[in-house]
């Protein structure tokens, strides 16, 4: 631990220390009736207000992406970086129009998870577990992604990376895991719900000092702007191109408007956001919290901003290009080298903090699709509630140690690589779930199949896509270069056109052979009911029904 400072390090620990506490303190707020229910610890009693709401879904969606990858993006390559910031525009008119639907419909037969949904809506046990097993496997780069911005933060406080032992190096992310794992266990939704306060203050003190504070070192923004043009034309030696522009080129276009088009139909189908989506206690709350949540994508920007004064720090600079470092660090290093001792403290908590509380809503979420859509659907149908919820949380468990192995196993050049990856999959589920709920014209054998071949080919292409300058290695990027377009396009996006083009035509078939299209246990009225925070009741599937095999 040589080279710490003692007074950020200080600072560091005692808010660390109070926000797990807080965490711990949750189980006792919003007291359960039954604290054994997945309503209870999964979706938090599906009583949260705007307010709160409005909280949960801030700390849910704006994570160490936001803090760590995107400025660390935008450091690396420049103007392709701010796709992030449209992305979060374009995301919340998409989903006011469908998330009500989905709460409503969700109350009504009390779906915990979309794959709940997909499940009564379609009568498909298969479609479900794809859905439910997508989600799980999207999630864990997404949650690693939390823990690499925690291990940038450490790394520059100098409590971790500066070791020849991996185990030392290790162990500062492994005790906050074990306390992240603790307080989700004990707490469920809760911890992360009222963490987020906490979360969102911090984080709203230290951009507010940053944009004002920051440019006044550094000799103002035109001197930030001129150098960061300067570093991102120069040539990158492993690439034998410039490291990036400060304004897009008319080649990177196609990419950037792809990414913020894909970004923004996958962020709600992660089950994290759809989990938010499903704790409100009212239709109206959805609605409001999506016309009251792009004040964030104003946050997100002047975010962003920090990639470029990174640049214009020599200090910043040389650390980022340091032997071992990697982009992860820019934002970590201009706090500890712009700020004073003890608002570099804050600073790295917030950072710290904003990866903990989206982290843990992550994990709860994953665990509610294997118990719910796995476990009781193929192992033990007659789970008893209780029980459900004791499978849960055990499971968010070793949800949280999958996402170590991402940690561990794939290359962190970007992190923001690590969501985009989640995004290729996560985005296959958007025809069963959106298009599900406004049509069930599409089969549900044919959701299936274009499910399989489009995680076919974007793993695929995610997998042979090699990091910048480095030659045979793999799962270094998210874009690739679309046949016949001749445009480099989010692989997501160009997977979703062929899930969708499958879909379309194996449906026309598949009606044209008259194969069975299963139950739907939904009702038109189902997606317009306001229950008005009553607890939901299930609906039973009429008896009778054709088609209610279930495949």
């Amino acid at each position: 631990m040589s080279g710490v400072n003692p007074v950020s390090f200080t600072i560091f620990i005692v808010l660390f220390l109070v926000v797990t506490g807080v965490g711990f303190a949750a189980a006792r707020w919003r007291r359960a009736e039954d604290k054994l229910h997945l309503n209870e610890w999964g979706l938090g009693g599906r009583g949260f207000g705007t307010f709160i709401t409005w909280f949960l879904l801030g700390g849910d969606l704006y994570t160490a992406y936001t803090f760590i990858a995107v400025p660390a993006l935008i450091f690396g390559a420049g103007a392709v970086g701010f796709f992030a910031v449209p992305y979060t525009v374009i995301v919340f008119p998409i989903v006011f129009l469908f998330a009500p639907r989905l709460w409503s419909v969700s109350r009504v037969h009390n779906y915990v998870t979309p794959a709940d949904f997909v499940r009564g809506r379609y009568g498909s046990r298969g479609l479900a577990l794809a859905v439910a097993v997508t989600g799980i496997l999207a999630t864990m780069p997404y949650i690693a992604l939390q823990l690499v911005g925690i291990q940038a933060v450490l790394t520059v406080m100098g409590v971790g990376g500066s070791s020849s032992n991996a185990f030392i190096n290790d162990l500062p992310l492994l005790i906050a895991f074990v306390l992240l794992a603790a307080y989700t266990y004990l707490a469920g939704l809760r911890a992360p719900a009222l963490i987020a306060f906490v979360k969102d203050a911090l984080i709203y003190v230290m951009i507010i000092v940053a944009i004002i504070y920051i440019p006044t070192r550094l000799g103002g923004w035109g001197h930030i702007f001129s150098a960061a043009n300067s570093h991102l034309s120069a040539i990158n030696p492993k690439t034998g191109k410039p490291f990036g522009a400060l304004v897009l080129s008319p080649l990177g276009i196609w990419a950037y408007a792809s990414l913020a088009l894909g970004s923004a139909l996958a962020l709600f189908m992660y089950p994290h956001a759809v989990t938010g989506v499903l704790a409100s206690k009212r239709r109206d709350v959805i609605r409001r919290n999506m016309a009251f949540l792009p004040a964030y994508s104003l946050v997100l920007g002047l975010v962003a901003l920090l990639g470029y004064m990174a640049l214009a720090s020599p200090a910043v600079v040389k650390g980022v290009t340091a032997p071992g470092a990697t982009p992860q660090l820019a934002v970590p290093l201009l706090f500890q080298h712009m700020f004073p001792s003890w608002f570099a403290g804050v600073a790295f908590s917030a950072v710290a903090i904003g990866a903990l509380v989206p982290a843990a809503i992550m994990s709860i979420a994953a665990a509610n699709l294997f118990t719910r859509n796995i476990y009781r659907e193929f192992f033990k149908p007659n789970a008893t509630p209780a029980h459900q919820t004791k499978v849960a949380k055990f499971v968010s468990l070793l949800v949280k140690a999958g996402a170590l192995a991402f940690v561990f196993a794939l290359p962190k050049t970007f992190s923001i690589n690590l969501q985009l990856l989640g995004g290729i999959w996560i985005l296959q589920t958007f025809p069963a779930i959106v298009i599900g709920l406004y049509t069930r014209w599409l089969h549900r054998w044919a959701l299936v199949l274009g499910w399989a071949v489009a995680m076919a080919y974007g793993t695929w292409e995610a997998y042979n896509v090699p990091v910048p300058g480095v030659p045979g290695s793999h799962f270094g990027g998210s874009t690739a270069m679309v046949p016949g377009l001749g445009h480099t396009v989010y692989i997501a996006l160009t997977a979703l056109v062929i899930n969708l083009v499958v879909a379309v035509v194996l449906t026309a078939l598949f009606r044209l052979l008259r194969l069975p299209a299963g139950a739907d246990e939904t009702r038109a009225e189902h997606y317009v009911a306001d229950p008005a925070g009553q607890p939901a009741v299930p609906v039973p599937v009429p008896a009778g029904t054709a088609g209610a095999e279930p495949v």
